[in-house]
């Protein structure tokens, strides 16, 4: 007999090489913190991201009505995100991050209490959604420049896909647990669960370290935010990861008409599933994402992403069968999940830690107000022509604009992160950044 021969250790190497790099949640004790609080916060609010717009179907029958939850929304996003990014770098960003998440929490809280009239109201429905989108504004900024404070240089893309990759658990859970609520409990409970959840996520946050602005921060004004904005204007690969998904959000994002399309399907029962299949879709990719790190054209695969969006949305629209529609759906969420990681490698990787809070609120406007502005676009599409028509003609739009994107915009297009002046300049002043910028506790506090 032949001697038994283990198995060869190159298929385990290559598996390994696909899985999530765990390397930011070993290392940091603060990541893990604000991991678990935002898995539990996002898990909460995709409960009211189901039930806010299904209410508003049954309170007023109008794709337009639920779409323009979006336009209320949108303003206070900007105007908010804009100054919580200056606040971001002028203020203890633990300290903004905590408040406005209480803040959120009294929101849901807000909602449940409509919910128990005998009558429900429609307009505190977009009044509450509003104020959320401002807190969100202000707290997003905040949130996204604390993680280069608190997770080493080299693993930013990790976290980033960590980040994704708890972001999709929240949202693939969220909306099954939704769909079952909505069914048998109703709708009070879908706002008391995330209205629950804000109050363990404050709980858990007030235990991360302080970080405090640098020493040199100015206070927020105008002026700050102006000279973000001129930054971000000089950086033209900056600039194109903006505008790619800006369009590919204003054009092909289809959250808001899902009710509808559930019933075009006549299939009410799948509207939970359809809300998960998106973050489903993202999640397949973290849970792969060890690929990312040797990729370092990243404008090339936020354009390829982005188009790859689009055509899946366009067939979406386009299919009569509700399995097909919803592995369209996870498709979707799969590109958009692509794009993603590697725009945030291209904000962390190259933006000064100075100017981080300012340039994450108008990164917040790119990636926000563009679905706020496809709720609205797709909403008034439908109610003028029809649901399917909303959604596929909306993803050929997408397509098409990304595509001339790319022609228009060559620095993106042409980045490499290898070679990029400004992510060089960040790794070779690493050491005197770490020296001069508050580091949160690590896994060893």
């Amino acid at each position: 007999m032949t001697p038994d021969h283990p198995p060869s250790p190159a298929p385990r190497r290559r598996a390994a090489a696909l899985l999530p790099d765990l390397a930011p949640w070993r290392s940091s004790r603060d990541f893990r913190l604000l991991w678990c609080a935002g898995a539990i916060t996002v898990f909460g609010s995709a409960l009211t991201l189901v039930a806010l717009p299904l209410q508003l179907k049954e309170l007023t029958g109008s794709p337009l009505a639920v779409g323009a939850l979006g336009a209320v929304e949108l303003v206070p996003l900007i105007v908010f995100g804009l100054y919580g990014g200056a606040l971001a770098d002028a203020l203890d960003r633990r300290g903004l991050i905590i408040r406005t998440e209480a803040a959120l929490g009294v929101m849901s809280a807000l909602l449940l209490l409509n919910s128990l009239l005998p009558h429900p109201l429609v307009w505190p429905l977009y009044a509450v959604a509003a104020a959320a989108s401002a807190l969100t504004g202000l707290q997003r900024p905040a949130l996204d420049a604390i993680v280069p404070r608190i997770v080493p240089r080299e693993q930013l893309a990790a976290a980033a896909a960590l980040n994704a990759l708890r972001w999709q658990l929240g949202t693939i859970a969220g909306p099954a647990v939704a769909g079952w609520l909505l069914a048998w409990a109703g709708l009070r409970w879908a706002y008391a669960l995330d209205a629950a959840t804000f109050a363990v996520s404050v709980l858990l946050a007030l235990k991360l370290a302080p970080s405090p602005a640098s020493h040199d921060a100015s206070r927020p004004s105008l002026r700050g935010i102006a000279e973000g904005a001129r930054y971000a204007w000089s950086r033209k690969e900056l600039l194109g990861t903006y505008a790619i998904d800006l369009t590919a959000m204003l054009f092909a994002f289809p959250l808001a008409i899902f009710p509808f399309l559930a019933d075009d399907l006549d299939a009410p029962w799948a509207l939970g599933m359809m809300y998960a299949a998106l973050p489903a879709g993202s999640a397949v990719v973290s849970l792969t994402s060890g690929w990312t790190t040797r990729i370092h054209r990243h404008g090339r695969a936020v354009v390829l992403a982005a188009a790859g969006w689009g055509l899946a949305v366009t067939a979406a629209g386009q299919l009569h069968s509700v399995w097909l529609v919803l592995l369209c759906l996870a498709l979707a969420g799969s590109c958009d999940m692509v794009s993603g990681i590697f725009r945030s490698a291209m904000w962390n990787g190259t933006i000064p830690d100075a100017l981080r809070g300012r340039l994450a609120g108008i990164e917040l406007l790119s990636y926000s107000a563009g679905p706020q502005l496809g709720q609205l676009r797709i909403g008034s599409m439908a109610a003028l022509t029809s649901v399917r028509t909303s959604i596929w003609a909306g993803g050929a739009l997408c397509f098409a604009a990304v595509g001339l994107l790319a022609l228009a915009l060559p620095k993106l297009m042409a980045y490499d992160a290898r070679t990029d002046e400004h992510a060089a300049a960040l790794r070779a002043g690493g050491a005197a950044d770490e020296d001069s910028a508050p580091r949160t506790a690590s896994a060893g506090a």
